[in-house]
């Protein structure tokens, strides 16, 4: 793969200054060729403008891993079932990439560059189409809202009860969509409980400033309105097998899959300790911490810290979340899972680098949130 890989990092960093630019070019060609796809995504492009450019760019340079990226690949093909894709829809998509990238990079581009990106996404293209064609689920579930629950001006939990029975494990996400609200708009969001005899599933949703998925399902979003609720991904999953004990760091809303991993643990955990440390701006982020402390109080075998990086009266821990981390330990024997916004994530995982935690034994959950 190296030669492919030294192909894919040169072309594409004649273009990397022009995100916006090929992006805007990409969707012309294809449109243009293709004008049913316009159909497939929402009506305002400007949020969605660089997300499926930089989904394609991400996975073609996943390649240099392929062993680890297939699984990824697959379960990207089966979530595209939302979208109702057919195949031929990833060939008009591959050739309006390439030639988006050829018009903004100039002269400096190559025909190995195109050979390059057409291998590459052929492969990309093949797996994820596996992965769509092996899938027995529907492309999507819906789900009604049955319970919408504001926790602080900007921070909602909702419950959603799917039509049909949704199989996940505890800390998958899934994408989702509200008709009503926001057509053809898809979001992820980490699913907040393990799997429970009810089928409900719960979300933690942060509206963030131009998040128009976000605000509208925590500002509009009422009991009674139908979601769409695609296939569920992500690998930040528990191993029944350890018997290490676990950290669990979250930041802000990030605490969704932690939640629902602890709520596993809780069904059969006896031997291992838990400790959770869970990182917010001021104390009203802290929307779930009686929560936390209800769940701390039952199970003996469950720690909680709680700090804040901008909120000086706050009676428990100040500073981030990473920093916290640090000052309690020793933590070389014990397995980590880590959810928040991605500089949140970064500054764990550089911290858990430094204090010589094994990174096989770190899982992560980055996410943004719009």
């Amino acid at each position: 793969m190296g030669d492919l890989g030294r192909l894919l990092k040169e072309s594409w960093s004649l273009v990397e200054e022009h995100q916006d630019k090929v992006a805007g070019y990409f969707y012309a060609r294809m449109f243009l060729s293709y004008p049913d796809l316009r159909d497939l995504f929402p009506v305002h492009m400007d949020v969605q403008r660089s997300r499926l450019l930089n989904a394609i760019v991400t996975a073609v340079q996943t390649l240099e891993d392929p062993e680890t990226f297939e699984e990824w690949l697959r379960a990207l093909g089966r979530d595209h079932r939302k979208f109702h894709v057919e195949p031929e829809h990833y060939e008009v998509v591959g050739g309006a990439l390439i030639e988006a990238m050829r018009t903004y990079a100039g002269e400096q581009w190559s025909v190995e560059y195109d050979q390059a990106w057409a291998d590459a996404y052929a492969k990309i293209a093949s797996i994820m189409l596996r992965g769509a064609e092996a899938d027995t689920n529907p492309p999507y579930w819906y789900a009604e809202v049955v319970a919408h629950e504001r926790r602080s001006s900007d921070i909602a939990i909702v419950t959603v009860q799917p039509m049909q029975p949704l199989d996940y494990r505890a800390g998958q996400y899934v994408s989702i969509e509200c008709p009503r609200l926001q057509p053809r708009l898809w979001r992820t969001y980490s699913i907040a409980n393990a799997p429970r005899r009810d089928n409900t599933l719960e979300f933690h949703v942060r509206a963030v400033g131009a998040g128009w998925v976000s605000s509208a399902l925590v500002r509009r979003l009422e009991v009674g309105d139908m979601v769409r609720v695609a296939s569920p991904m992500g690998t930040m999953n528990l191993d029944r097998r350890s018997t290490r004990d676990t950290v669990f760091v979250a930041g802000g809303t990030g605490l969704a899959p932690i939640k629902s991993l602890l709520e596993e643990l809780t069904r059969y955990n006896r031997t291992r300790w838990v400790h959770v440390f869970v990182g917010a701006r001021t104390r009203e982020d802290l929307y779930d911490l009686a929560e936390l402390n209800r769940l701390a109080a039952r199970y003996p075998w469950l720690s909680v810290v709680t700090a804040c990086s901008d909120d000086p009266t706050y009676p428990g821990e100040q500073g981030n979340i990473s920093d916290v981390v640090a000052r309690y330990g020793p933590w070389s024997e014990h397995d980590f899972f880590v959810s928040g916004s991605g500089p949140m994530v970064k500054a764990t995982l550089k911290t858990l680098a430094e204090l010589q935690v094994p990174s096989i034994r770190v899982k992560y959950d980055s996410f943004t949130d719009f």
